[in-house]
């Protein structure tokens, strides 16, 4: 069987999903499912290849989400203007706050963006005449209707606007993997494990974690801008630190330093608050509780679970 037929078995199986389980709640679930691989990813780009803890993907979340849905109802931009300004707001923002952060690392790293999560929020709740503030910003047009080959698909509908996000999660997922595969990827584990000697090398480590650093807040732009215009509706409450806390969680349960386990990550989480909507506000102390017992027990995460089974089953199978 071709390399490449796995993983077209397993990109048929979850394009027919939407068409199975056609239930409007399960839907959502998967529109939700797909922007969180979004995020998870590019953030894993961060935390597990330059191995920097960053709580500001949230806030990045949110700028790509503001600025998509503001192009729109105030200027009356097209979806197909609207949504690359936003990636490109939100890669220009990681630039500009990647200038002074990036000179810092470890917990010095994760307190500075911490603060420009917290100076994120406080702009969008008090720039009213912008953004209405904690009252949110309603009346976020769909990104549009297509016409093809006679027929007319509004992206207004939940199975449509599953397929346009499922487009970008695979166009991410490529860009991600092309980027990481080659000497990107290399330059970026290197300047993780021991940035002077990565210098030695030939490796600039200030501009490869400036490089990872503003691709990763772009992507989360994409994500922000599908999520308003999925949701048409957004609010400061929906990009606050708990939510930059969460998607660290997806990285960490899935696996750092990989493509793959962010993405079960943020499949894993997405549909357990369903399952755990009994505990009400006690979910986020759930979530701290399984990543601290995933990085007491499970440092490499899911991913390095299956390689350890993978590992001890090579013997047998020889």
């Amino acid at each position: 069987m071709p390399r490449f037929a796995p993983k077209g078995i397993l990109i048929l199986a979850a394009l027919a999903m939407p068409l199975v389980f056609n239930e409007a709640f399960y839907q959502h679930i998967m529109i939700a499912a797909v922007i969180n691989v979004i995020l998870a990813v590019s953030l894993g780009i961060i935390v597990g290849y330059i191995g920097e803890l960053s709580l500001a993907h949230g806030a990045f979340y949110g700028i790509g989400a503001y600025t998509s849905a503001l192009l729109m109802v105030k200027l009356g931009l097209p979806f197909v203007a609207a949504f690359p300004l936003s990636v490109a707001s939100a890669g220009f923002m990681g630039f500009i706050i990647g200038i002074p952060s990036l000179r810092l690392s470890g917990h010095y790293f994760a307190i500075a963006t911490l603060g420009f999560q917290g100076i994120v929020v406080l702009l969008i709740i008090n720039l009213v005449d912008l953004t209405r503030g904690p009252m949110g910003l309603p009346g976020i047009p769909s990104p549009g209707t297509l016409n093809l080959f006679g027929w007319s698909i509004s992206f207004g509908d939940k199975l449509p606007f599953f397929y346009l996000a499922f487009a970008v999660m695979i166009v991410v997922l490529i860009l991600v993997r092309n980027l990481l595969r080659y000497k990107f990827g290399e330059a970026f584990i290197a300047t993780r494990e021991d940035s002077l000697l990565a210098a030695s090398l030939g490796v600039q480590p200030r501009n490869c974690r400036m490089l990872a650093f503003v691709i990763s807040t772009a992507l989360a732009g994409a994500a922000g801008s599908l999520y308003a215009h999925y949701t048409m509706f957004i609010s400061p409450d929906s990009f606050t630190l708990g939510e930059s806390i969460y998607l660290v969680t997806m990285v960490i349960i899935g696996g750092r330093g990989t493509i793959v386990g962010p993405l079960i990550g943020a499949v894993i989480l997405t549909g357990l608050p369903e399952v755990l909507r009994f505990a009400g506000d006690l979910q986020f102390v759930i979530y701290g509780l399984m990543l601290m017992l995933v990085v007491i027990f499970l440092p490499k995460g899911i991913v390095g679970l299956v390689d350890q089974f993978k590992q001890r089953g090579a013997p047998l199978g020889n």
